[in-house]
């Protein structure tokens, strides 16, 4: 039955091509992005998939204001099969990023190119390749009318790029559309040879340092209270991090939590002035051993002995903070599944493996549901130039397709 629809596969390159052209064409932007959100390449997709056979869509909008729509589209297309005891989804985001700096691009970065085997546009990879390989399974069931062995569900949603409130987490919170067996896939994240399955995710949290002193002529340091100079001290204390909390977990790349300062607020304008304030931030990769709140705390020590050293005052916010959720098991079946079929497809030995970035996986396991994050990507998101293989979106497809049939 899998090579029935392996074969099937193999004859969609060119609706690979269009249905990319047509998915590039809508920039399917978040109202923080300056954009209108997803419902015209919602409504854009469900038309091209009724044409293609597909049933009915479930649909499940979240309200947003802020959108001239007043939706944000959150769409299941629901395959039954011969065991309805659990479902295999498989999750893909409408939502795309800005193209960012024109310069940077060789084309369009809303108008698809081709050469070749690669697809050259915004989105194509991050996270269309993941709409269509699921598009392109499904539609092999359907060519060949062939049952899955458990009932198959394409989820596309809304809002990942910006948190996911309107998109995954709002079903969740909203619908009960999953059950604890089911076989949850995430097409979002992975890597070149294919090999990848994420199983896990570090704990996130990014802090914003807010160093508070008082700004003089830099000839009369005696009447400062040099905020800069305090923050400094303290960005070069973060580096201890790495010795206080020096787990490591060959399960995650890297094996060990990572803590690095990252942005840099500017202070004063010129040069012969001592700053009052400073801002900074640090961007923290905890591996799930350590509770956040002890990395924070040891922060929070150093400051207080700087806060003293150099007579300023130093605050903390967050804008993300996320405690890791229970990974997923390596032997769980989304994962066991997956395994079969890649190493069928793509004849590579696959390995369950955690990462440092945060995916909507994380969303699914803190609800209680094992979800497995995985494709064949070239890992070109969010860049110039952005670019996905036909040859991996029909890949990809193949996997899929041996889930739904070997399950």
């Amino acid at each position: 039955m899998f090579q029935k629809l392996s074969e099937q596969i193999n004859d969609y390159k060119q609706k690979v091509i269009d249905i990319q052209k047509l998915l590039v064409s809508i920039p399917a932007l978040a109202p923080e992005n300056d954009g209108d959100g997803e419902i015209i390449k919602a409504e854009a997709l469900m038309e091209f998939l009724q044409k293609d056979g597909f049933p009915q869509p479930e649909l499940y909008p979240a309200d947003d204001k802020r959108v001239p729509s007043g939706k944000r589209p959150n769409i299941v297309y629901r395959f039954k099969g011969q065991d309805s005891s659990r479902r295999i989804w498989v999750m893909s985001h409408l939502d795309v990023v800005p193209a960012g700096e024109l310069s940077l691009w060789n084309s369009d970065p809303f108008s698809l190119k081709i050469e070749g085997d690669k697809l050259i546009g915004r989105g194509v990879e991050d996270n269309h390749q993941g709409i269509v390989s699921s598009y392109a399974a499904a539609k092999a069931l359907i060519d060949q009318d062939v049952t899955p062995k458990y009932d198959v569900c394409l989820l596309f949603v809304a809002d990942e790029e910006v948190g996911s409130t309107y998109g995954i987490q709002y079903i969740l919170d909203n619908h009960d559309l999953f059950n604890k067996d089911d076989l949850i896939i995430v097409p979002d994240a992975g890597v070149p040879s294919g090999t990848d399955i994420e199983v896990a995710e570090k704990s996130i949290v990014w802090l914003k340092v807010e160093t508070k002193g008082k700004q003089a002529h830099a000839s009369r340091p005696e009447l400062a209270k040099n905020a800069f100079k305090a923050a400094s001290n303290l960005v070069v204390k973060i580096d201890e991090l790495y010795n206080e909390f020096d787990i490591k977990d060959e399960l995650y790349e890297p094996p060990y939590s990572t803590f690095e300062p990252t942005k840099k607020e500017a202070n004063v304008p010129n040069v012969n002035t001592i700053p009052g304030d400073d801002v900074f931030y640090i961007d923290c990769r905890v591996l799930p051993d350590y509770p956040l709140k002890e990395v924070e705390d040891k922060i929070r020590m150093w400051a207080d002995e700087i806060e003293k050293r150099f007579d300023v005052k130093i605050s903390f916010s967050s804008s993300q903070r996320a405690e890791a959720a229970t990974p997923t098991s390596v032997d769980s079946p989304v994962v066991k599944a997956l395994s079969r079929a890649i190493k069928k497809v793509y004849n590579v030995q696959p390995k369950p493996c955690g990462i440092g970035g945060g995916t909507v996986a994380a969303i699914f396991r803190r609800a209680g549901y094992s979800a497995a994050v995985w494709s064949k990507l070239n890992e070109t998101a969010h860049q110039p130039n952005e670019y996905a293989y036909i040859s991996n979106i029909l890949g990809d497809a193949k996997v899929f397709a041996h889930v739904f049939v070997e399950g």
